[in-house]
């Protein structure tokens, strides 16, 4: 007679860690193989760049080069630019563009959240709204350049155009596609109007506006890049416009490096500021 063997059933919980610490391993995985091939891409394009420039194949004058423009931005930092030092150059670009973008949320999130909640409003402001969503708002920075002057005000204008309405139909949006059963509900409870639209209607459509901000905030500094551009006294723009003017294109490009790590950097704080306000809501696979 052959000995019964004996067999330990595991248990169904010591098998939900190990799954998850396989999970998180992956994934750890994913993120190390993407790091890595996002900082091969960049090596490679920008050793390609190089070496086509050096080799005369693009020219040089026109396309500069990754050596160039890494002087270029060396130089500012060490002995500051024409226009003044570049931490003053980048300081002025980013109040412009940050005073425009909270004035530009402030009120694309109280139109959209008022047309949203009135349809009387959206009824009769609805098509203005259309018509004034469709004037490309770029050329709206000579107008204000010639209303406000050189100084910030007019390129605070211009950031405000181009958030006002990515926000606003956001907020309108979230406004509307509130769960109706919530709203019902906070009435038979006898909440008034005005407590509806604070307690109910913004927190519902906050996921809306945050998805607004991150696209928001590049358009901010692309409103005060341009209007610096047209004319101002200092600036990132206005480093773009001087270097164009003396033919520099190692520094047409620095500025574009600097604006882009300003833009990172922003990005940056919004999704960690959206990650601590939605800590209770699944992370996204994928």
């Amino acid at each position: 007679m052959s000995p019964e063997v004996i067999t330990t059933p595991v248990p169904a919980t010591a098998k939900v860690p190990d799954r998850a610490q396989s999970r998180a391993q992956a994934a750890r995985r994913r993120k190390l193989v993407v790091n890595a091939a996002r900082v091969f891409l960049l090596v490679a394009v920008l050793g390609l760049w190089e070496g086509l420039s050096r080799a005369k194949v693009i020219d040089p004058f026109n396309f500069s080069m990754p050596s160039q423009i890494w002087d270029q931005i060396s130089t500012w930092v060490m002995h500051g630019t024409a226009q003044g030092s570049l931490g003053e150059q980048i300081w002025a670009t980013l109040q412009e563009a940050l005073l425009g973008w909270i004035i530009g949320v402030v009120a694309g999130v109280l139109f959209g959240i008022a047309l949203g909640r009135v349809p009387f409003l959206a009824d009769v402001l609805g098509p203005y709204v259309k018509v004034l969503n469709s004037i490309p708002r770029i050329v709206l920075a000579p107008i204000f350049l010639i209303w406000f002057g050189l100084g910030p005000a007019s390129k605070v204008a211009s950031a405000v155009v181009l958030v006002f309405f990515p926000v606003f139909f956001n907020a309108f949006q979230g406004a509307r596609e509130v769960d109706g059963n919530l709203v019902a509900n906070a009435r038979i409870l006898g909440a008034s109007n005005r407590r509806v639209t604070l307690q109910v209607v913004i927190p519902s459509a906050t996921s809306w506006i945050f998805t607004s901000l991150h696209v928001s905030f590049g358009f901010a500094l692309i409103g005060a890049i341009v209007g610096e551009y047209i004319g101002a006294t200092k600036g990132i723009g206005l480093l773009v416009a001087a270097s164009q003017g003396n033919f520099n294109a190692a520094g047409v490009y620095a500025a574009m490096v600097i604006l882009a790590v300003v833009a990172l950097a922003a990005e940056g704080l919004l999704t960690f500021a959206e990650r601590r306000i939605f800590r209770w809501k699944p992370a996204h696979s994928g």
